[in-house]
């Protein structure tokens, strides 16, 4: 069993109160109850799978905005914004006991962008998730914390480019 070095951070929990109002495009929260075919979705306020019969909406987030609003950044045309599901009502946040890395499906792909502290993108790589997918998280962000240029890393799925969650460094 691995000890996990990295800390998969959810939505803050003050962005879900506004997002759960008006997400970061300016449109209104509009929630809707999930059904058989919905379940299963990545969830990004509390970091687990969507289930049938949840209230959720989905919402456009910027994370890096946000980021930058926190600390002073800048990130310029680096900032997006993209489609994420939340709950439509606040639901307490990631299980403590959960997996330490969040939609860890071995063989899955996904994109590991760096930013630095002026929210500048300076490199990235691409994981396909191994069997040990915690081993193989926490080697990749290794890798990307040994430059110390890098400030917090973003954790993307490749097929549909969404943000599944943040590391930042400690």
């Amino acid at each position: 069993m691995t000890t996990t070095t990295y800390t998969a951070l959810p939505i803050p929990p003050t962005a879900l109160a506004q997002l759960r109002r008006t997400d970061d495009a300016g449109r209104p929260c509009a929630p809707y109850t999930v059904g058989e075919d919905g379940a299963g979705s990545p969830l990004r306020c509390c970091l687990r799978p969507v289930a049938a019969g949840e209230r959720i909406a989905l919402v456009s987030y910027a994370p890096l905005r946000r980021w930058a609003v926190e600390t002073g950044a800048e990130p310029g045309a680096y900032d997006e914004q993209g489609p994420v599901f939340i709950h439509a009502e606040e639901c307490g946040g990631p299980d403590p006991d959960a997996a330490a890395y969040p939609f860890d499906r071995p063989g899955a792909l996904r994109t590991l962008r760096r930013y630095d502290a002026r929210g500048r993108i300076v490199g990235g790589r691409l994981l396909e998730i191994p069997e040990e997918a915690g081993e193989g998280f926490d080697r990749a962000f290794a890798e990307a914390f040994a430059d110390p240029a890098v400030a917090l890393v973003h954790v993307r799925a490749v097929e549909y480019g969404c943000f599944q969650f943040e590391v930042r460094r400690a």
